[in-house]
């Protein structure tokens, strides 16, 4: 019998090495890492009899025929990495897919449509100020515009795809046709810690939140930290904390909201002077657009109240939406009874991060495999699934694969 999970653990080791040096995994897209990352998801899928071809956004895609005239279902995820991450967010999305179908066919079982395993080359968005790339281009949603965004280096993504030896003029033809697509489902570890509260190996995830973010501008004047008196201070980092404070409360006290203050800057930030300004953001997510709607506007009209309050002048200006994508019921009932076949118990949950099935519901029903991640840390060197979990995942995954 096939240790399927161990498998998979040899596998994620391989492409743990496809690394800049340094800790952790650090592959970004369009470089020799993610070259090298090809070269073993691309033998992977051979061994799993699937047919490999590299497409003109830098997407890996390995494809099993079905019946005649059958469609496809698309499955995958990202094999690109945040700068020193771990070595299982995103790309574990793709290892488990391969040695799901390796299982099938090992099984000798007869798939019942086109199957696609797809490996995307940019979902983090860490080298260019862009993501989803390759989920866009299949989507069809794609912007030909991002291909002059720069990395740090001064290079724009054309000129990086076209060293990679693509051809991204032949990006706007990778769009699928609605009526050729059933679905895609996308694996990945959770990023958070339910699972693991509920003892649950997988779960089955209900919506992508939708995210908004928003940059606050508080300005007021400054002085002498000595000699200008208290009573009537213009102090920016005052209004700003209020300001950081609310928005932890929004987070604390609303059903199904994430809000967070990542970024802060202080001028003229010496310890002798009072605050003149502060830039800070604000983020917030949910699974409901509702909800992180109405959150948006409560920070926008605290900061208001807060500027007349303390005579300042606070500016807030939405910089960033996206809204919630729900998971298709018809195919995540599917992946729940799949789930059940080998187990678990189809525990149901949200997701708070993007995924690059997010860009697929502007082509298809979507769906997502949740697996337990240790403590449920991401985009850290200590990422960790086990062998356990990830063996129910490929198991539930090829329950999944059989169902259409």
């Amino acid at each position: 019998m096939t240790d399927w999970g161990h498998r998979a653990v040899s596998l994620l080791e391989k492409l743990a090495d496809c690394s800049e040096s340094g800790p952790g995994v650090t592959r970004l897209p369009y470089t020799p890492e993610h070259r090298a990352a090809l070269d073993v998801l691309r033998a992977a899928m051979e061994g799993a009899g699937l047919a490999v071809s590299l497409d003109a956004a830098g997407t890996l895609v390995g494809r099993r025929e079905g019946p005649p005239g059958s469609k496809c279902l698309l499955v995958g995820s990202h094999q690109d990495s945040v700068r020193q991450g771990g070595a299982y967010d995103g790309i574990m999305g793709v290892v488990l897919p391969i040695l799901a179908l390796e299982k099938l066919q090992d099984e000798g079982a007869n798939l019942p449509c086109t199957i696609e395993i797809l490996a995307f080359a940019d979902e983090e968005g860490v080298r260019f100020p862009t993501a989803l790339t390759g989920s866009r281009a299949v989507a069809g949603t794609f912007d030909p515009s991002v291909l002059d965004m720069r990395d740090s280096q001064g290079g724009t993504l054309r000129d990086a795809m076209v060293s990679f030896g693509l051809d991204p003029d032949q990006i706007a033809e990778l769009s699928r046709d609605q009526a050729d697509v059933l679905g895609f489902l996308e694996a990945h570890i959770e990023q958070g810690p339910l699972l693991e509260e509920e003892d649950e190996a997988i779960g089955i995830v209900t919506a992508i939140c939708g995210i908004e973010r928003h940059q606050i501008v508080v300005t007021g004047e400054t002085g002498h930290a000595g000699t200008l008196p208290m009573a009537g201070r213009r102090d920016a980092l005052v209004g700003a904390a209020a300001i950081v404070s609310e928005v932890d409360r929004l987070g604390q006290t609303t059903t199904d909201l994430r809000a967070t203050v990542g970024a802060l800057s202080v001028e003229p930030n010496v310890v002798n002077a009072v605050p003149q300004m502060v830039k800070l953001s604000a983020e917030f997510r949910s699974p409901s657009d509702e909800t992180r709607l109405n959150a948006g506007q409560a920070i926008h009209d605290f900061a208001q109240a807060m500027a007349a309050k303390r005579n300042l002048k606070i500016e807030a200006t939405k910089t960033y939406s996206q809204m919630a994508q729900p998971c298709d019921i018809n195919m995540s009932n599917r992946l729940t009874e799949a789930a059940q076949k080998v187990g678990a118990s189809g525990l149901k949950l949200p997701s708070g991060a993007t995924h690059d099935a997010s860009a697929f519901a502007d082509l298809c029903p979507i769906a997502m495999l949740f697996v337990r991640c240790r403590d449920g840390v991401s985009h850290k060197p200590e990422e960790y699934a086990s062998p356990k979990d990830m063996d129910l995942a490929i198991s539930a995954l090829s329950q999944f694969l059989k169902s259409f």
